[in-house]
C-alpha cells in the first residue's frame, strides 16, 4: 500500500529522483541501490546438428544490489553467464541454455515500495475499458494454471 506522500508513477519522474539520489550519495557515498534486470535466455536443441529457428525463450527477472549502475549491468551479465547450461533431452538432443543479453536494468529507487521487482511505465488507449482483453482470466494466469495442473 502507498502512502500518500510518496510520489506517483509517471512517466516523468526520473529527474527529481536523480537529484534525490545524487543528494544520499554525496551524504553517504558508500550506499547501495537496488536494481532489477530482465534477462534473455533461449533454449537452443541441436537436432541432427541443426538448430531449429524457432526457439523457445525465457524472460528472467533478477533483483540485487550495486553501488553504480555499470556496476548492476556488470552485475546483471554475470548472473546471464553463470545461468547457462547443456543437457541432453530425452530424445537424445543436446539442449543449450544460453543468454541472449540484456533486455532491461532499472534503478529500484525511493518510489519502489520493499516487496517491487520491476515496473513499467507505457501509454495505452483506454486501458480501463479493454482491461478484458488486456488482463488475462485468473485460471490463465501462470502459477494458477500450473497449480491447477498439479492438483487435477
Amino acid at each position: 500500500m502507498r502512502n500518500d506522500d510518496r510520489p506517483k508513477r509517471s512517466g516523468r519522474r526520473t529527474k527529481p529522483l536523480l537529484r534525490i539520489v545524487s543528494t544520499l550519495r554525496s551524504i553517504e557515498p558508500n550506499a547501495v541501490d537496488r536494481y532489477s534486470a530482465k534477462l534473455l535466455f533461449q533454449f537452443r536443441i541441436d537436432i541432427e546438428d541443426a538448430p531449429s529457428k524457432r526457439r523457445r525463450c525465457e524472460e528472467r527477472i533478477v533483483v540485487f544490489e550495486a553501488k553504480t549502475a555499470q556496476a548492476a549491468l556488470k552485475k546483471s551479465q554475470r548472473r546471464g553467464q553463470i545461468a547457462e547450461h547443456s543437457y541432453t533431452n530425452e530424445e537424445g538432443n543436446a539442449v543449450h541454455f544460453e543468454f541472449i543479453g540484456i533486455m532491461d536494468l532499472l534503478l529500484l529507487g525511493v518510489e519502489c515500495d520493499d516487496d517491487e521487482v520491476w515496473y513499467d511505465v507505457r501509454e495505452r488507449m483506454l486501458p480501463m475499458e479493454r482491461r478484458d482483453k488486456l488482463i488475462p482470466p485468473e485460471s490463465e494466469l501462470n502459477a494458477i494454471r500450473n497449480a491447477t495442473k498439479t492438483v487435477g
